[in-house]
């Protein structure tokens, strides 16, 4: 594993896209998440122009509430279509440059090629998900008054929830990427799918013209989203009547890993059959 690292490392040592998308990628999460509490409150003002009671302010950063609702903001959508178009990249260059059928004669099975951009994409998710926990964590502090280790340690789960996020995230684009070969197609349709296509889709699906049905919840980005669905604000209950969530569940991660694992099947079995 080391070793497929260190190459895959030498690869995107030198790739200024390759840092310089990751580069706005953090800049955008960081801005999100800092900006979130300001956005929220300001809807509140809003809302108060029109209530009789007016609601009071939210602080969504202190704990555990900070787990979740960083966790939250930082799987919306549009958020995560950075490292996702990132690993596209990274995916559709070996097959534009030929550099997997350099891997290859230099002595690289195909599988060994497919293992190593699966172990970065761990290693991504991983080195985001720890971005985002340390972030939390020194969020929370700040925002917290009285702190007690159950109450820090209250809701991590969505920091599981996070990590789970991202990766499978990162693997529908490595299918993408896998399966279409070219940057701007892959891009386009991913893109494409994930903003567009399958937002349509969802509310077409939860519409009253369509037979009532739950297949919207089995959308495979749509399930990915609802790792992390709601955010930690009782406001929304007061006013929505949403339910909000309290946990990250073992039955939520399972559907987007069961897509992941199909995708990368089916790229494993592509690629025995495909010519480099």
């Amino acid at each position: 594993m080391i070793k497929l690292l260190k190459i895959e490392f030498k690869k995107i040592r030198s790739y200024k896209t390759f840092w310089i998308l990751t580069g706005i990628y953090f800049v955008f999460l960081a801005l999100g998440i800092l900006m979130a509490e300001f956005i929220i409150n300001n809807m509140v003002d809003n809302m108060n122009k029109h209530l009789p009671i007016p609601l009071p302010h939210v602080n969504i950063f202190f704990f555990p509430d900070v787990w979740q609702n960083i966790a939250f903001f930082a799987t919306i959508r549009y958020v995560l279509i950075f490292p996702a178009i990132i690993i596209i990249i990274l995916i559709t260059n070996e097959f534009s440059f030929k550099t997997i059928r350099q891997n290859v004669v230099n002595g690289l099975s195909k599988t060994d090629f497919l293992l190593s951009k699966l172990y970065l994409i761990v290693l991504i998710s991983v080195v985001l998900t720890l971005f985002m926990s340390i972030g939390a964590l020194i969020i929370g502090l700040s925002h917290t008054d009285a702190i007690t280790l159950p109450l820090l340690f209250d809701k991590t789960s969505f920091i599981i929830g996070f990590f789970i996020t991202i990766l499978t995230l990162q693997i529908y684009a490595f299918f993408f990427g896998f399966m279409l070969r070219n940057t701007g197609l892959a891009i386009a349709l991913f893109t494409l799918y994930a903003l567009i296509v399958e937002p349509i889709l969802y509310y077409f699906l939860k519409s009253p013209v369509v037979f009532k049905n739950d297949i919207s919840t089995y959308l495979p980005l749509n399930a990915v989203l609802r790792v992390t669905e709601y955010p930690a604000i009782p406001v929304l209950k007061k006013l929505m009547g949403l339910t909000l969530q309290e946990d990250v569940t073992l039955g939520g991660c399972l559907l987007p890993v069961v897509y992941a694992s199909l995708m990368v099947i089916i790229v494993i079995l592509t690629l025995k059959k495909k010519d480099l």
